[in-house]
């Protein structure tokens, strides 16, 4: 809505220097006519949700309202200039403030098919923000997309998760359903308990995932996204031998050191794992399972058929594979697909989320595999989320001594409850989904 004439450097006056140089990404503050048409706009339309939503919005910081803007002519400006980014970038530089990050955007996202008007729906395409070409999953970007999550610092993912250093939802126990829908048996758990033991809960979620591929004493087991190496060392108790693959430089070394450390304890070989730095596109061998956990999400769109085909071509007779994926609704997944998002630019370059309707049409038009039951647990990975966030909060000043500066406390803190709050308003789901080959 803004030309690059209008863009003006605009450093907010209360944020350190040295701190926002090293954030050269964040859109300058855009000035001139359509700049200011645009965040009046914005404004206007804030305002009206805010109030539809019972949302309290003050510039006063001891008022107790939802959202403290301390700086509203930045806020608006970046709201009218860039929509959804410009309101995650607002909050990295301080424009605003909520008490209750979480409870505040679970609020708006509950209703987000629903926050600007329907006109300015149908001229989605025209003003939001394309994926940038370089950050295509191909084979050349896919390394780089990767390391810029993956490998910013062991030692800061190890401040917020559990000892498992699983980084993915877990699964409380709780009570659950089973129906058909589709023909296929769909198992959805209850809300989990406020509180619940986190490296329980991923070790069940782990365990739940290696009993759907049928992993057993014996078994030749595929990997795809090694993490840190818990599931391969779950699996290799079972008596299993895992080849498990990633792009992460920093994963895998850590994950290899676990392993080593788990087999010299435990007793046994560690040659029973093994972590390749590596492409899932140029696996090769067969395996009677393949697992792979919330590594979907980094393939892409138009990628996502190579993914299964991969699969399904390393796929032993008689094999079984599982997937844990986020996933989204077929109608969101669509209208959203090629929108560059603030997730996109600050946390998850090339990340995708597909709904369970395109991983069933890929599947069915690509390969032989067929979905044969899944389990869904989105209010899990809600609770997952304020855990995290909670420990990371509390790790502050361990982060900093990393060399994180304060623009990234934001940040992580804005990611982290960003995401809870779309699986607190069930717009994202977290799913477990089984396969068995069938017939092509």
């Amino acid at each position: 809505m803004t030309s690059t004439a209008d863009r003006t450097v605009d450093r907010p006056l209360d944020r350190p220097l040295d701190d926002l140089d090293r954030w050269a990404d964040i859109t300058p503050v855009r000035r001139g006519p359509r700049a200011r048409l645009s965040a009046a706009i914005a404004e206007r339309i804030f305002r009206r949700v805010t109030d539809r939503l019972g949302l309290v919005v003050s510039t006063d910081p001891g008022s107790g309202a939802d959202l403290v803007l301390h700086r509203p002519e930045e806020f608006f400006a970046r709201l009218g200039s860039d929509g959804l980014i410009g309101f995650g970038e607002s909050y990295l530089t301080g424009a605003w403030d909520a008490d209750d990050l979480g409870a505040t955007l679970t609020v708006l996202c509950e209703q987000i098919t629903d926050l600007v008007p329907p006109w300015m729906q149908r001229l989605r395409a025209a003003y939001v923000a394309r994926p940038p070409r370089d950050e295509r999953n191909t084979e050349h970007n896919t390394r780089r997309n990767i390391a810029r999550h993956y490998d910013l610092s062991n030692d800061l993912f190890a401040a917020f998760l559990d000892p498992t250093l699983s980084y993915s939802s877990a699964m409380f126990r709780t009570d659950s359903i089973t129906a058909q829908e589709g023909g296929v048996p769909v198992t959805r758990l209850d809300r989990p308990v406020f509180g619940g033991d986190l490296a329980e809960a991923q070790a069940r979620k782990i365990d739940a995932i290696l009993d759907a591929a049928g992993v057993k004493a014996g078994s030749r087991v595929l990997e795809i996204g090694t993490g840190w190496g818990e599931l391969a060392v779950r699996a290799a108790r079972r008596g299993a031998t895992i080849r498990s693959v990633t792009l992460s430089s920093e994963q895998q070394a850590l994950a290899r050191q676990r392993v080593a450390e788990a087999a010299r304890f435990e007793g046994w070989s560690e040659d029973r794992v093994r972590i390749d730095l590596l492409d899932y596109r140029a696996v090769e061998g067969s395996y009677d399972a393949v697992v792979s956990v919330e590594m979907i999400e980094a393939v892409g769109y138009e990628y996502l058929p190579s993914y299964f085909e991969t699969i399904d071509r390393v796929l032993a007779p008689g094999g079984r594979v599982a997937i844990q994926a986020i996933t989204m609704s077929h109608e969101r997944m669509l209208a959203t697909r090629r929108t560059w998002t603030w997730i996109h630019k600050y946390i998850f370059p090339g990340g995708f989320l597909p709904s369970v309707e395109a991983i069933e049409d890929v599947t069915r038009s690509h390969t032989r595999l067929r979905l044969v039951g899944r389990t869904a647990f989105g209010s899990h990975y809600a609770e997952t989320l304020r855990q995290w966030d909670e420990t990371f909060v509390a790790a502050r000043e361990r982060v900093l001594a990393l060399g994180f500066d304060e623009t990234f406390l934001r940040m992580w803190h804005f990611y982290l409850e960003y995401s809870r709050a779309g699986f607190a308003s069930h717009y994202l789901d977290v799913q477990q989904l089984t396969f068995t080959r069938g017939i092509r």
